[in-house]
């Protein structure tokens, strides 16, 4: 694509970053016991806050101006107790930099991320390794990075290094990176080859809800599958499933593998990160499908760190948007 075109620079930052960290990452994955249980009970790993570091250095040093929205911080990284952690970060950092950091650069690198996002202004948005479980697993996870300006994501990139470039079946494969800019479409690229032509991607267009699959979480306490198939009834979608894990299920949907991702709540009062979806949900656009939440309202990433206007998540090839989104809004009068 074009330098000329708008968000160029920003967006080869970006994919750079993104690269390091899935590099970072793809190493510790195999290997990868040390964890962190944070205040919500959710884990987070060396791979968490080593791709943390790289993207936000690289952004750093790229974009000075530019703050960071992140989901870690280095609080707890930074106890004595956590020594071996705070090592074992460092040194997978550095296997990956051609200039070593040291543990201060690092922890403030992680720290970074404490922007509060909002309604004015530019600043990234990154979630280092969305779906932590899976990548613990050794399964699908996803480093995710958008660009948020004035309230809307002008920049989404996710680096998917377990996701073949076609299918959702895991087996050798160098990964997949999706970008995209707003109004610029969706492409597909080797997530590791930084030379390799850009592919445009595009949802697939089913004829009826009867067509469409399903892609839904790993995890049941994320999205509650019990409802997913309740809605699945309802607008008389058929084929199992897909299950995986992180954004890639955003992946999968704008390159037509899928053709349906809902995540509802689990719980009375949730409330979405921005990080967890500000990068799928213009990639899905981009691709010429449709995002929303539950009521139907578009998603609001002008409120900071979290969707605090919204209830769960709708993103649908765009021709079973309708029926999708009615099928949901009756399931969940019912509940």
């Amino acid at each position: 694509m074009s330098s000329t075109l708008p968000y160029a620079a920003e967006r080869l930052a970006a994919v750079t970053a993104v690269q390091l960290a899935a590099r970072a990452t793809r190493q510790v994955q195999p290997t990868q016991a040390t964890t962190l249980l944070k205040t919500d009970t959710s884990p987070v790993t060396v791979a968490d806050y080593a791709a943390q570091t790289l993207v936000s250095q690289h952004l750093a040093l790229s974009f000075p101006d530019i703050p960071l929205v992140a989901e870690e911080d280095a609080q707890d990284l930074g106890s004595s107790a956590s020594e071996n952690l705070r090592h074992q970060v460092l040194q997978c950092v550095n296997s990956v930099l051609a200039a070593p950091i040291t543990n201060d650069q690092m922890l403030k690198a992680i720290d970074r991320g404490g922007h509060a996002g909002g309604p004015t202004g530019k600043y990234w948005v990154l979630d280092p390794v969305d779906g932590t479980k899976g990548f613990l697993r050794g399964q699908q996870y996803a480093i995710c990075l958008a660009l948020v300006e004035e309230g809307q994501v002008k920049l989404g990139i996710l680096g998917c290094p377990r996701l073949p470039l076609q299918g959702v079946e895991e087996g050798p494969t160098t990964g997949s990176l999706v970008a995209a800019v707003q109004g610029q479409g969706a492409y597909q690229y080797p997530l590791n080859d930084e030379e390799a032509e850009g592919k445009q991607i595009h949802c697939a267009k089913p004829a009826s809800t009867a067509d469409a699959a399903f892609c839904e979480g790993v995890e049941a306490a994320h999205s509650s599958h019990d409802t997913h198939a309740a809605i699945a009834r309802e607008a008389r979608v058929t084929r199992a499933p897909a299950r995986l894990d992180s954004q890639c299920k955003y992946a999968v949907v704008a390159r037509g593998d899928a053709d349906i991702y809902l995540r509802i709540p689990t719980r009375p009062g949730y409330v979405e990160k921005i990080w967890d979806h500000a990068a799928g949900a213009l990639i899905v656009q981009e691709a010429g499908g449709k995002v929303c939440d539950v009521d139907g309202l578009p998603l609001d990433f002008s409120r900071g760190r979290r969707l605090e206007g919204n209830r769960g998540i709708i993103a649908t090839a765009s021709t079973i948007h309708s029926p999708i989104l009615q099928a949901t809004q009756s399931v969940l009068a019912k509940i």
